[in-house]
């Protein structure tokens, strides 16, 4: 069967999450913050699903063995087990505490977190344990690059088979591309540079002013666009102009390709970063659309001064079209066009390589690219006008992955808003939690904004959400395909 093919690489790979849990466990010894009991029964039971699946496969194929299908099959099975676990140490402390956390709420947070969605259904985040605000924002950060990426990069076990892997984790419509000859060396150049990223935005943050508890989680949450924050008020409990200049520049960063800065690092060619498309593309389309915004709030008569709004703007703007998904003030009482366009913004602004979600912008300049070819060829039928993309010709067939996808993207979202009609949620409220969960983006629009969270939603509309930020991480057809009955004929 399939699944014992893969059963011990995913054993090895849970076994690597334990070590994860020391992180809150130690924070928690620290500060006795009460929930240090939570961290160890949870490291018990994934030591014991790591070494029960390591023993069910123990007549699995070998890292090295792992084809494309069984790295397909891996990685969903590893985003959908990893918050499974990762939930347990808020349902045992929430159930020791008045109002307890249900599993359908505990495993979305799990979920939101694991997935750089941001999300939360948790209310009164100022007074909680300081180690299960950590774990959540952590969560984020291992996120981020995604634990799979990680997993190939610190285990040499996985050998060849780390490619199959890389290629199933690597978002994006080009994921063959390599930096180095072995998978293992460019997942691991790809974590330094995350890694490095991470302690000049913690130090940043700290100079901001910020306490180091809040620096190191809030440095979690932004290099990994994932928008978590340690206060009910978001970003905006800060009330700090330095840090919100701070933020910005590291969402920006963020919001790039981990590739290029890698090229420019490691390889000394910063100039490319400078001529990427997609990188002019992505900082341009963030950056414009937030003057854009200041502009009409200050043509509208906002109270603030232009200095002010300007701001305002380039970081709630920047925040949501990255994914991220802080907020400093309810921009949903802004005028409607502003929330509207920063929710279409949250789903082409990032760029592929990057931590964001959403379609991508190496497809949107791909598609852009198409149809202008299209055109033309209606103009000039016999000329021969290949799609270019950073002065390299696409193939058709990445071409028509990029239309398979745009197509599954829009009907998974209609699809998704429909169910959440079903359970007479307001449409607005629906199509905007939909469109949030699949970006990875996290607040969306009324009940679901700024101003609130997703606590009042049923579970059947939390389980459709959960199952939204998963078909966004996996990007739909990694995940879809494994439903389908061709995946698991031999």
């Amino acid at each position: 069967m399939l699944v014992y093919r893969v059963a011990p690489v995913l054993g090895k790979i849970v076994l690597v999450f334990v070590l994860t849990l020391l992180v809150p466990l130690t924070l928690s010894m620290v500060l006795a913050d009460g929930a240090t009991s939570a961290y160890a029964i949870t490291m018990g039971v994934c030591a014991l699903v790591g070494l029960s699946l390591s023993a069910l496969g123990r007549h699995g194929v070998r890292a090295d063995e792992l084809q494309s299908r069984d790295g397909i099959l891996l990685v969903g099975l590893v985003w959908t087990l990893l918050p499974l676990i990762a939930c347990l140490p808020f349902l045992l402390h929430f159930a020791q505490t008045p109002q307890p956390l249900s599993f359908s709420g505990a495993y979305f947070e799990a979920m939101s977190a694991l997935t750089t969605t941001g999300s939360t259904v948790i209310v009164g985040l100022d007074h909680l344990p300081a180690s299960i605000n950590m774990w959540r924002c952590f969560l984020q950060w291992l996120g981020g690059m995604g634990i799979l990426v990680l997993a190939v990069a610190i285990l040499p076990l996985l050998g060849g088979g780390g490619s199959q892997l890389f290629r199933a984790e690597a978002t994006g419509p080009m994921k063959d591309s390599k930096l180095t000859p072995r998978i293992t060396e460019t997942a691991k150049g790809l974590w330094t540079v995350y890694c490095l990223l991470s302690v000049a935005c913690l130090l940043a943050y700290r100079w901001g002013g910020m306490t180091w508890l809040d620096a190191w989680a809030h440095m979690f949450t932004t290099l990994s666009l994932g928008g978590l924050s340690t206060h009910d008020a978001s970003f905006g409990f800060f009330n700090s102009p330095l840090l919100e200049w701070i933020a910005i520049v590291f969402m920006l960063l963020a919001s790039c390709n981990f590739a290029l800065y890698f090229v420019a690092l490691v390889k000394r060619q910063p100039l490319k970063v400078l001529r990427d498309p997609e990188w002019r593309a992505s900082i341009g389309l963030l950056v414009g659309v937030s003057l854009m915004i200041a502009a009409l709030l200050w043509f509208k008569g906002h109270p603030a001064d232009l200095a002010d709004i300007i701001r305002m703007s380039l970081f709630n703007v920047i925040s949501i079209g990255s994914t991220t998904g802080y907020a400093t003030v309810d921009y949903t009482q802004w005028p409607v066009f502003a929330p509207i366009v920063m929710i279409i913004l949250s789903g082409i602004a990032t760029s592929a390589g990057s931590t964001g979600a959403g379609i991508k912008m190496a497809r949107l300049v791909i598609l852009i690219k198409q149809a202008r070819r299209e055109m033309r060829a209606i103009i000039h039928p016999r000329a021969v006008q290949p799609v270019t993309l950073a002065g390299h010709p696409v193939d058709n067939r990445t071409i028509f992955s990029v239309l398979g996808f745009m197509l599954m993207y829009g009907g998974t979202i209609i699809v998704l808003t429909l169910l959440l009609l079903l359970t007479d949620m307001p449409f607005e409220t629906a199509f905007s939690a939909v469109v949030a969960s699949v970006n990875n983006m996290g607040p969306g629009l009324n009940e679901v904004g700024p101003a609130g969270n997703y606590a009042s939603l049923s579970p059947t509309q939390l389980w459709i959400c959960t199952l939204a930020m998963l078909l966004g991480r996996l990007e739909i057809l990694s995940f879809l395909v494994i439903l389908t009955p061709g995946f698991w004929r031999k």
